[in-house]
């Protein structure tokens, strides 16, 4: 039997790399790996037969969650012994070259999702972001992560009962969202402590992932007095020569993004409570996490 043209093996693959780089992210929470995860697939469809593939989209989906759920094993131990706090690594979305653009269905791709999806076992997580993103039955992921349906409906249940339980109550309009962003700015910007107490909620928490290669707390901080300080302290030096802030959406949620010549340097996004008060910080600064906002730079 005659194979398939390399040149029509390549198309069907492009046809459907949005949507596998949007489940190996989700699977992931890092768009590295998610690439890495995304081209092994491309090698292994490069030596497939297609002629004898039936389901083109099927196959690709099934090997790239494969693929992620094995990264995800081996990537357990790299995580426990991660400097500092650990988040998924941000994104900009809403734009052409948004990887979570496939994943429309259900589930949202925002960052306080991710870190939830973060406590899920490899294999729930795999299953809930299957079922619940992307609309696959559970006779579809049982197939996938060999498993019978019963079992893949088990964990499903499992998973959907531990989000359910961990995750945001509030999810705040993200107009509202914007404009505490930018009253929590200028008042961190201008070490205005009285202003930062005023927006956050007495028992917040700021999570800051420096990954040891940028300043940052080694141990979440909690509480308004003690957040509101800490960006006090940092105020002088919030704004290196030649960078600017500009607010961007990042996981489907405004992001004040610090960018330099050289793109993103640090993000900072805000989850708020039911009385609009800032009750989850997550801080980025580890470059390898600011790869997916390589489309900033200055001047653009």
């Amino acid at each position: 039997m005659e194979r398939t043209p390399p040149d029509t093996r390549e198309a069907e693959f492009t046809a459907h790399r949005t949507r596998l780089v949007g489940v190996a992210y989700r699977l992931l929470g890092s768009v590295g790996d998610a690439e890495d995860v995304v081209q092994e697939a491309w090698l292994r469809w490069a030596r497939v037969d297609t002629a004898t593939v039936t389901d083109p989209l099927a196959f690709l989906v099934r090997t790239v969650s494969r693929l992620a759920l094995d990264r995800l094993r081996r990537i357990a131990a790299r995580r426990e012994t991660y400097v500092g706090p650990w988040l998924p690594e941000p994104v900009l979305t809403g734009g052409p070259d948004d990887p979570a653009a496939e994943a429309e269905r259900a589930s949202s791709v925002s960052m306080a999702m991710l870190v939830v999806l973060e406590t899920l076992t490899p294999l729930e997580r795999t299953v809930f972001v299957l079922h619940e993103a992307f609309a696959y039955s559970y006779g579809e992921i049982a197939e996938i992560v060999d498993r019978s349906p019963a079992a893949v409906r088990q964990l499903a249940h499992r998973a959907r009962e531990h989000v359910a339980a961990r995750r945001p109550r509030f999810a705040a309009d993200p107009a509202v969202r914007r404009t505490a962003t930018e009253r929590f700015l200028r008042a961190s910007l201008e070490g205005d402590l009285a202003a930062l107490l005023e927006l956050l909620a007495p028992d917040a928490t700021l999570w800051a992932d420096g990954g040891g290669k940028a300043k940052a707390p080694l141990r979440p901080i909690h509480g308004a007095d003690k957040i509101a300080r800490f960006f006090v302290a940092i105020s002088a030096d919030a704004l290196p020569p030649g960078a600017s802030i500009e607010i961007v959406e990042v996981n489907e949620g405004p992001a004040a993004v610090l960018v330099g010549s050289a793109g993103g340097i640090a993000v900072l996004q805000l989850d708020l409570d039911d009385d609009r008060r800032v009750t989850d910080l997550r801080l980025f600064g580890n470059p390898d996490k600011l790869t997916g906002l390589a489309a900033l730079r200055m001047g653009d």
